[in-house]
């Protein structure tokens, strides 16, 4: 069994977010395998089931992600190394993916989370936003939506970043960086 995370906030005003960039890959994933919703409270988000894998959307806010994790991977008994985490990176520019196991949360308080309640030895892919100018507007940049054009150029990258979370179920993590890591898009004016 799998478990496939995509962080986010939930409630409409935070859909189109830079920080929700987690929720829209998993949406894809929702979409594309036609999964079985799970309704338990205690799993503390959104949770569905196709086959040997699972996609949670935690409903706890970001900052409390790791709550959700532990209980849907204490509930299924899912091993650390199953554990697939989707997130935004402000490393990483607009569009970049990247994919690891381990590390630092980097700052990212969803990570932070998951880190302290479960470990930081799981998968993560990694979806570039880039980084404002100044470090003191990083919470007002992350928390405002993607512009139309960028939302518009990284619709592709959304689609490749569910496609290589998939693949992570079956594949090497060096296969999946071999073939789905990509340096970024470049955005034109609409």
């Amino acid at each position: 069994m799998y478990l496939i995370v995509g962080l986010g906030n939930p409630g409409a005003k935070y859909e189109k977010n830079r920080h929700n960039v987690g929720f829209m890959v998993v949406d894809r994933l929702i979409d594309r395998l036609s999964p079985t919703p799970i309704s338990k409270k205690e799993f503390k988000g959104e949770l569905y089931k196709s086959q040997d894998i699972l996609l949670l959307k935690p409903s706890t806010f970001m900052n409390l992600s790791g709550q959700s994790v532990l209980a849907v991977k204490n509930f299924y008994k899912i091993p650390l190394e199953h554990i697939i985490v989707i997130h935004d990176d402000l490393d990483l520019p607009l569009g970049a993916l990247r994919f690891k196991k381990g590390g630092s949360s980097g700052g990212h308080n969803g990570l932070k989370s998951i880190d302290a309640l479960v470990g930081s030895e799981y998968l993560r892919v990694r979806f570039g936003i880039g980084r404002p100018e100044r470090k003191e507007q990083v919470i007002s940049y992350v928390l405002s939506d993607f512009t139309p054009e960028e939302l518009e150029c990284t619709l592709p990258v959304l689609d490749k970043a569910a496609e290589a979370a998939l693949a992570l179920t079956s594949q090497t993590l060096e296969e999946v960086k071999a073939r789905y890591s990509q340096k970024g898009v470049e955005c034109k004016e609409m």
